[in-house]
């Protein structure tokens, strides 16, 4: 999965941190592209975390977080790794979540686009 994102960032010339956690959402893989952001070293290993703990994208968190009726506060899972960008989401193989893939350094909708095309890849 990492090597496929890399090749799809390179074709546009952008840099990107991918992250990829088991089902508890600890890293076990990661790539740091040449120029992605040393701030999204983190970002991309929180936004997997939260993905593969939550059985749900990174984005999904994040809308209920701001939902301005039915939101609640970040803090209330109680876990200061949760982030609510866009950008994990959790790979799913026969009905269960084997772990979640991570992407921060590009524009949220790519990041968003090319986690979740990754998580489909056989």
């Amino acid at each position: 999965m990492i090597d496929s994102i890399i090749a799809e960032v390179e074709k546009t010339g952008g840099a990107a941190v991918i992250a990829v956690a088991d089902p508890y959402g600890e890293l076990i893989a990661f790539a740091r592209m040449d120029g992605a952001p040393v701030s999204s070293i983190r970002i991309a290993a929180n936004k997997a975390y939260t993905a593969a703990r939550e059985r749900k994208s990174s984005e999904e968190i994040g809308q209920k977080v701001r939902h301005p009726e039915k939101g609640f506060d970040i803090a209330y899972f109680g876990d200061e790794r949760f982030v609510g960008w866009g950008g994990g989401v959790p790979i799913w193989r026969s009905g269960q979540v084997v772990g979640a893939i991570a992407l921060s350094g590009l524009p949220q909708a790519e990041d968003i686009r090319l986690a979740t095309w990754a998580a489909t890849l056989p």
